[in-house]
């Protein structure tokens, strides 16, 4: 697949003087309908059962990408390829994995779950005082250096 300069590039080897003229008048009429809007969204919805179906009728009954589907209806491009492919959120039910992870990081993000970390403890500390570590230079292996190459 050739890209649009190296097309452009061909036109000019054959003289094709027209044919640039044209390329140039459409690359003009597209610039001034181009408007800068956001092309993601900036807050997404709640995936629901119904927006899950939604997104399953969308795909069976339009020829729309994921990422189509997901910008129309203001979803994450995955959610829409777990409903498509995994048949997730199709339900209510709270046992439901993806339900069980929601509602966990709802929690976290709520602050109620304030979990403590292990401490980690030193491991020379818990090591015998009198037992003599062993000298890493000792062992049988031989060191390779970059001058040796």
């Amino acid at each position: 697949m050739t890209t649009l300069k190296e097309f452009e590039d061909a036109l000019r080897e054959q003289g094709m003087n027209m044919a640039l003229a044209i390329l140039q008048k459409l690359r003009d009429r597209d610039r001034t309908k181009r408007s800068v809007t956001p092309a993601r969204r900036i807050a997404g919805k709640k995936m629901t059962p119904e927006l899950a179906r939604h997104i399953l009728e969308l795909h069976a009954t339009t020829e729309m990408t994921q990422q189509e589907i997901a910008f129309q209806l203001g979803v994450n491009q995955g959610r829409v390829n777990e409903v498509i492919k995994r048949g997730k959120w199709l339900d209510d039910n709270p046992a439901a994995p993806e339900a069980i992870a929601r509602d966990k990081a709802k929690a976290r993000m709520a602050g109620a779950e304030t979990r403590k970390r292990p401490e980690r403890r030193d491991i020379r500390a818990a090591a015998a005082p009198n037992k003599k570590r062993p000298d890493p230079k000792a062992g049988g292996q031989a060191q390779l250096l970059l001058g040796d190459l």
